[in-house]
């Protein structure tokens, strides 16, 4: 799931410092989940904004709403009778939420109120780590479900490299060796060999904009 923290609450003040009149949007998806965009989240950083607004002898008009989803151009439409009353939107969504609402909504600024990290998992409340980069080419089949790209310091498709010593990363003592504990974790399934099956370089799909479409539904798409 996508993971992503607020934005220090100078910079979001720089976004709105011409306007005066805020809707911050919330998103119940990835952002509520993670604890950083969801409804309480839209709260507090409502009550946040009116506090350094008076603190700084200043008035503006702020409200939240929360959307089921901003990536989803069904709930979009959920807003669209109060959008036009305010200067400007504040979105606690992911990338893709703000650009969604951006697009949905083009006549207003649409600023981001929270950096969208990682795709991660939940290790305790308020505490994820970062488990895929979204790099287009997965080959967690043949690492024993250990991403190299992210579990390992530089990234390197294509594993060990020199700089591996007992376990752990030249680049510092508290960074475990990914392609360690893929070697470790192949041999107790029996499977070593992948570890000599080298994968061809990265093309880094990630680097342009990719459109999804799932083969169940690709006839849907195809160029008529």
């Amino acid at each position: 799931m996508i993971k992503a923290k607020r934005k220090p609450l100078t910079e979001i003040m720089q976004s709105i410092q011409v306007y005066d009149r805020v809707l911050i949007v919330g998103c119940g998806g990835c952002v509520s989940v993670c604890l950083a965009g969801g409804q309480k989240e839209v709260n507090i950083l409502g009550a946040e904004l009116d506090a350094e607004l008076k603190l700084e002898g200043q008035s503006k008009q702020i409200e939240g709403h929360t959307l089921e989803r901003q990536c989803n151009v069904r709930f979009l439409d959920e807003i669209a009778n109060i959008v036009p009353k305010y200067d400007c939107i504040l979105s606690m969504a992911c990338g893709a939420g703000v650009q969604y609402l951006a697009e949905r909504y083009m006549d207003i600024p649409v600023f981001p109120a929270v950096n969208t990290i990682a795709i991660g998992v939940d290790m305790d409340i308020g505490l994820y780590q970062e488990k895929c980069r979204a790099c287009g080419e997965c080959v967690l089949a043949y690492t024993a479900g250990i991403c190299p790209v992210t579990g390992c310091a530089k990234s390197l498709f294509n594993g060990p490299c020199g700089g591996t010593n007992n376990g752990e990363c030249e680049l510092g003592n508290a960074i475990p060796c990914a392609w360690y504990e893929i070697y470790n974790r192949l041999e107790k399934q029996g499977r070593l060999d992948n570890i000599i099956n080298l994968r061809p370089p990265m093309q880094w799909q990630n680097q342009v904009r990719r459109t999804i479409v799932q083969d169940a539904y690709a006839h849907r798409y195809e160029p008529s």
